[in-house]
């Protein structure tokens, strides 16, 4: 699959899986767009940030997938996209009933998410990429569906 970065993320959040990052920069975008749409006093795109929690919930499946298919534990990590996505959700709710700022929730949707590639990602990625070149390895003559 082949993926088309359009420079959002900075070199230090790129983890070297094409389809991760392509996914990490969707997101970012999406929070740049909504941030872009909630300045000022017009009223916030909520269905925006619907879409936004719902392609949050596909990338964590795309990590779960590739962990799966390459082999590797990720039931840490799969927890820590449980607990982000109960706190985003609640922080939606909060943004709905009035009791939180849109430009609270999206700074800290942002700064999670930078954080949780730096910890959590690029270790991930490494570790895929060394089962991928492993495989390889043995199997040179085979192409992995990973």
């Amino acid at each position: 699959m082949e993926t088309q970065l359009v420079g959002m993320l900075p070199d230090a959040l790129l983890i070297d899986l094409p389809e991760i990052d392509a996914q990490h920069e969707e997101i970012f975008c999406r929070i740049e767009a909504l941030k872009a749409a909630c300045f000022g006093s017009g009223p916030a795109p909520l269905e925006d940030f619907r879409s936004l929690l719902d392609y949050l919930k596909y990338h964590f499946a795309s990590e779960e997938r590739i962990a799966q298919q390459t082999g590797i534990n990720f039931s840490a990590h799969a927890q820590v996209h449980r607990e982000n996505m109960q706190v985003l959700r609640k922080a939606f709710s909060d943004v709905l009933d009035g009791s939180r700022d849109v430009h609270s929730f999206l700074r800290y949707a942002e700064y999670w998410f930078e954080r949780h590639i730096t910890v959590e990602d690029k270790p991930f990625a490494a570790s895929v990429r060394e089962v991928r070149l492993n495989f390889a390895a043995v199997s040179p003559q085979v192409a992995p569906s990973f």
